[in-house]
C-alpha cells in the first residue's frame, strides 16, 4: 500500500475527506523538491555552467543615487551572551519596544546576514559571505522597510554588500498599510522598526545547479535568517521569521516585474523578518 493510500485511510478514520487528486499531485511534486540527486539524473540536460555559458553578476547593481555609507566598527556595540546563551535564548519575538535601532546596530545585522568577505574567480566571480551558500552562489538581495532607525528617513532601502552601503530604493513613507496587506495582515511585522526582506535572483543558483537550484536556494534562506536571529539576540534585539506573504503585493511594493518569468534577471521575494528592540519576556509573544 502506497503512502497516499495510507494517508487517505487516516483521513477517513478521522471523519474527514481525503485530499483530491490534484492536491495529492501537487504535494508529490513539492516533495520531489526536497530530494537530492538520483542515479537517473546523470543523463539530465547539462546546466548552463556545464555548457560554459556566462553567469550573471553576483551582486545586483545599485541605482547609483542616494547611498549611505554604513559604519563598520562594531567595538562600541554592547554584545551579550556567549554562543551557548545566544542559541539557548533564540526565540521568535513579535512585539518590540517603541524605540529606534541605531544605524550601527542595523549595519551589524546587515553584515551578519549578507556581509561580503571576499571575491573569487574572474570570468564568473562569486562572493564569500558571512553565511554559507551552495557553490557560493548567494542568490539573495536584502531590502529594508525602515520605520525607526536613527539617521535614516522612513522608506525602502536596498543593501549593497560589496560597498557596505544602503541605497534609497523607494521614497515611500506611507507603506505600512500596504505592507500589512502584503504580509497577510501581520501588522507587527509591518510596523516594526525595520523589516528585512530577502529577494532571490534564482538564475544565480540555476546557472550551476539547474533543476536542483530551488532546493539549495531555500536552504540558503534558512542560513541567512538564522544568522539574523543570533545577531539580534547578541545586541538585545528580536526578530521573527515570516514566510506568509502575498507574493504579488510584496513584489509590487519592491518594484519587481511580475512573474513567473524565464528571464535570467528575474527577482522575487522569498522571506522576511521584522527587527526591533526586545521588551520584557512577560510582555512578549514568543514561539
Amino acid at each position: 500500500m502506497g503512502f497516499y493510500d495510507v494517508r487517505k485511510i487516516t483521513y477517513q478514520q478521522k471523519g474527514g475527506n481525503a485530499v483530491n487528486d490534484k492536491t495529492r499531485y501537487e504535494i508529490m511534486k513539492n516533495r520531489e523538491l526536497l530530494k537530492g540527486y538520483h542515479a537517473e539524473d546523470a543523463g539530465a540536460e547539462e546546466t548552463d555552467q556545464q555548457q560554459k555559458l556566462p553567469s550573471i553578476p553576483c551582486l545586483l547593481p545599485g541605482k547609483g543615487t542616494d547611498t549611505i555609507k554604513l559604519p563598520a566598527d562594531y567595538t562600541s556595540l554592547s554584545f551579550t551572551g556567549n554562543i551557548m546563551e545566544l542559541i539557548g535564548g533564540r526565540e521568535s519575538r513579535r512585539n518590540y519596544a517603541d524605540l529606534p535601532l541605531t544605524l550601527l546596530e542595523l549595519s551589524f545585522l546587515l553584515w551578519s546576514t549578507q556581509g561580503v568577505r571576499r571575491f573569487a574567480g574572474h570570468k564568473n566571480p562569486v562572493t564569500f559571505r558571512n553565511v554559507p551558500s551552495a557553490g557560493s552562489r548567494h542568490t539573495f538581495e536584502t531590502f529594508l522597510f525602515v520605520n525607526q532607525v536613527d539617521g535614516l528617513k522612513k522608506g525602502i532601502y536596498h543593501y549593497l554588500p560589496q560597498e557596505h552601503e544602503l541605497e534609497f530604493w523607494d521614497d515611500r513613507s506611507d507603506f505600512e498599510e500596504e505592507l500589512t496587506d502584503a504580509l497577510c495582515g501581520q501588522r507587527f511585522a509591518a510596523s516594526a522598526p525595520v523589516l528585512f526582506v530577502w529577494a532571490s535572483i534564482p538564475y544565480r543558483m540555476e546557472w550551476r545547479y539547474g533543476q536542483k537550484a530551488a532546493k539549495y536556494l531555500l536552504i540558503d534562506a534558512g542560513h541567512v535568517c538564522e544568522n539574523l536571529y543570533l545577531a539580534c539576540e547578541s545586541i538585545g534585539c528580536g526578530t521573527c521569521a515570516v514566510g506568509a506573504y502575498d507574493q504579488d503585493r510584496m513584489d509590487d511594493l519592491l518594484g519587481f516585474p511580475p512573474g513567473p518569468s524565464a528571464d535570467k534577471n528575474y527577482i522575487c521575494t522569498v522571506y522576511a523578518a521584522p527587527v526591533g528592540r526586545k521588551i520584557p519576556t512577560a510582555d512578549s509573544e514568543m514561539e
